[in-house]
């Protein structure tokens, strides 16, 4: 099993910035995919970053520019650094890792962009 808490969120003007955080505990594999998903009020589930343990990104286009995502392999921890927020990007994010074929999900953290 693995441990996912994310950290972060909370209430930004439009413009501003939030640095979210994921750790993961338990048993971690070396090679996994560490990402992170949002979820907005009456809409899907959608991806918004990804980050392999070598280092390769992916990013959905509406973010491409703002946001950026890292990993500290040392930590167990993916990071997600968003600028420019807009309302749209209101969501409760959340972490997922991927290893040995299996998927981990944190429990969310909510972003709210609002003036």
């Amino acid at each position: 099993q693995v441990q996912l808490v994310e950290s972060g969120g909370g209430l930004v003007q439009p413009g501003g910035s939030l640095r979210l955080s994921c750790a993961a505990s338990g048993r971690t594999f070396s090679i996994n995919v560490m990402g992170w998903y949002r979820q907005a009020p009456g809409k899907q589930r959608e991806l918004v970053a990804s980050i392999t343990d070598y280092g390769r990104i992916n990013y959905v286009d509406s973010v491409k520019g703002r946001f950026t995502i890292s990993r500290d392999n040392a930590k167990n921890t993916v990071y997600l650094q968003m600028n420019n927020l807009n309302p749209e990007d209101t969501a409760v994010y959340y972490c997922l890792n991927t290893q040995g074929g299996m998927s981990y999900w944190g429990k969310g953290t909510l972003v709210t962009v609002s003036s």
